[in-house]
């Protein structure tokens, strides 16, 4: 058992059509992981007009629990403690279902970076 120390929320971006026929970009949760958050790489430098830019790169361990299939790593993201992550990868290593690793990329401003 991995435990963990840290609540991740699972989100799946949806779709849907405004009242005057505009597409608009929600967010649902799908489910809660108990598990850690770990620091893979990181950065922070600045960029052109000396603006400075934050980059990382993260892991996120929890003990196995099948996913639902609407969970997938194009249309999904994490939340956790309010910041939100893009899930790069989801993985299963080696398939013996003991645990999930999400790979993760930090989100600026709680915004998706691309769509």
């Amino acid at each position: 058992m991995i435990g963990g120390n840290i609540t991740a929320t699972i989100q799946r971006m949806e779709n849907r059509h405004n009242a005057i026929g505009e597409l608009v970009c929600s967010w649902v949760d799908i489910c809660n992981l108990e598990g850690f958050l770990d620091l893979m790489t990181g950065s922070s430098s600045y960029q052109t007009y000396n603006a400075k830019i934050g980059e990382s790169t993260n892991v996120f361990i929890c003990d196995y629990t099948p996913l639902s299939a609407e969970v997938k790593a194009e249309t999904c993201r994490l939340v956790i403690e309010n910041k939100t992550y893009d899930i790069v990868y989801i993985d299963d290593p080696m398939g013996i279902h003991r645990q999930l690793e999400f790979y993760l990329k930090a989100v600026l401003n709680g915004e998706r970076l691309e769509v």
